[in-house]
């Protein structure tokens, strides 16, 4: 799998950060979850499955990014025979 840096929020290049894949998804780096109420909170998490914690305001910049331009994919063919 390859991955692409679409943007992060942070200074200096610290997480949080997101990425997209030559798969049509989309990776998120952050700060693992260790709160034990909002774990608590999740659902049907898999083994080998974590959360991470990251800003809102980077999921709305990136999709404020990708919306614009969208375009600015480095994987532009994602469709199912692409595999």
């Amino acid at each position: 799998m390859r991955m692409r840096f679409l943007g992060s929020t942070s200074e200096a290049g610290a997480c949080p950060t997101l990425y997209e894949t030559d798969r049509g998804t989309i990776v998120v780096q952050g700060l693992r979850l260790t709160d034990a109420e909002a774990l608590a909170d999740l659902r049907d998490i898999l083994d080998g499955e974590t959360a991470v914690e990251v800003p809102r305001e980077l999921l709305t910049e990136i999709a404020r990014r990708v919306l614009r331009d969208d375009s600015a994919t480095a994987f532009p063919d994602r469709s199912p025979a692409s595999g």
